[in-house]
C-alpha cells in the first residue's frame, strides 16, 4: 500500500471519530451511558471478530492481560466521554479529547524522566489557554462534562503509550479487537448493576448504535492498525489532529451547535496547540553564516 492511500484511510478514520460524539449524543436519548457502551463496543467486537476470526486460533495469556487492561481503559475513557457529553457539546468535547496529542510526550517525560522539548511547552501552554477560552465561563467555573472530557484525554494518552508498549509483544490487531470486547464486557456488567439494559427502541438510536459500532469503533480501529503500517507516526497524529474539526463541523450542521467568538479562538488555539505538537522541527546554527535553517 503506498503512503499516500494509508493517509486516505487515516482521514476517513478521522472523519468516522469525528461523527462519534454526534452519534453518542443522538445515543444517549434513549440509552444509559453504560448501556450504550455495551452496545457500542460488543458490536464492533462481533462485527470485527467475524472478518478476522482465523486470528483468534491461538490466543496467549500476555495477550489476554494486556486486552484486559486496554479494554477496562478504553472503557473508562467511553464512560468519561458518554457521562461528559450530558453537560458540554461535541464540539467541545472534540476539542478537548484532542489533547490527547500533547498529553502523550507530557507523561512520557513525567514517566521516562525525558527532557522535554520546547514544541512541547509552546503547545501545551497554547492549549491550556485554548481550554480556558472554549471552557471557562463567568463566575470562572467548568462545567463537569468539559473537566470529563479532560480527563478522557488523559486516559487515552496512557492507552496509547500501553498500546505502544504491547504491540512489540503482541499481535496488534488481535489486540485492537479483543480490547473492544473487553471494554463492550465491563460497559455490560455496569448496565447491569447501575441501569436496566435494553435495546434502543426508536430508529435514531438504532442509526446511533449501528454507526458507532460498525463504522467508527470496528471499521475504525482495523483501517487504523492496517494504514499505520504505511506512513509515520508524525503524518498519522498530524491527521489524527483534524477530528476536532470535524467534531465541530458534524455539531454544526445537525444539531446546529454555534461557538461564542471566545470559543471559536479557544478552538483555534486548542488545535494550533495539537498541530505543533505533531510536527517535526529541527534546527542548524551554523558558525560560518549565523543563519538558521528550519525543517519540518
Amino acid at each position: 500500500m503506498k503512503p499516500l492511500k494509508a493517509e486516505l484511510m487515516i482521514l476517513i478514520v478521522t472523519i468516522f471519530w469525528g461523527s462519534s460524539y454526534l452519534f453518542m449524543k443522538l445515543g444517549l436519548d434513549s440509552l444509559g451511558e453504560f448501556n450504550l457502551i455495551a452496545l457500542r463496543f460488543g458490536l464492533a467486537f462481533l462485527v470485527a471478530g467475524a472478518i478476522f476470526h482465523r486470528k483468534f486460533l491461538r490466543m496467549s495469556k500476555e495477550l489476554l492481560s494486556y486486552s484486559i487492561l486496554l479494554g477496562f481503559i478504553l472503557f473508562v475513557i467511553f464512560t468519561a466521554v458518554t457521562f461528559g457529553l450530558n453537560t458540554t457539546t461535541t464540539s467541545n468535547a472534540g476539542f478537548l479529547i484532542s489533547l490527547t496529542v500533547v498529553f502523550v510526550p507530557l507523561i512520557n517525560t513525567i514517566i521516562l524522566k525525558n527532557k522535554i522539548e520546547w514544541k512541547f511547552i509552546i503547545s501545551t501552554a497554547m492549549a491550556i489557554t485554548g481550554i480556558a477560552l472554549l471552557t471557562l465561563r463567568a463566575p470562572f467555573s467548568m462545567r463537569i462534562g468539559d473537566l470529563l472530557c479532560i480527563v478522557a484525554a488523559l486516559l487515552y494518552a496512557l492507552h496509547i503509550i500501553i498500546v505502544g508498549y504491547a504491540t512489540k509483544k503482541v499481535d496488534a490487531l488481535q489486540l485492537g479487537i479483543l480490547q473492544l470486547g473487553f471494554a463492550g464486557f465491563f460497559g455490560l456488567i455496569f448496565s447491569l448493576l447501575f441501569e436496566t439494559p435494553r435495546l434502543p427502541n426508536s430508529s435514531q438510536g438504532w442509526i446511533a448504535i449501528l454507526v458507532l459500532s460498525i463504522v467508527c469503533s470496528a471499521f475504525g480501529f482495523i483501517f487504523q492498525v492496517i494504514a499505520q503500517k504505511y506512513t509515520s507516526p508524525d503524518r498519522t497524529g498530524l491527521i489524527f489532529s483534524l477530528e476536532p474539526v470535524f467534531a465541530a463541523l458534524f455539531g454544526y450542521l445537525f444539531v446546529h451547535e454555534v461557538m461564542s467568538f471566545k470559543g471559536m479562538i479557544g478552538a483555534i488555539l486548542v488545535f494550533l496547540g495539537v498541530v505543533l505538537s505533531t510536527t517535526k522541527m529541527k534546527y542548524k546554527q551554523r558558525n560560518l553564516d549565523r543563519g538558521i535553517n528550519w525543517k519540518n
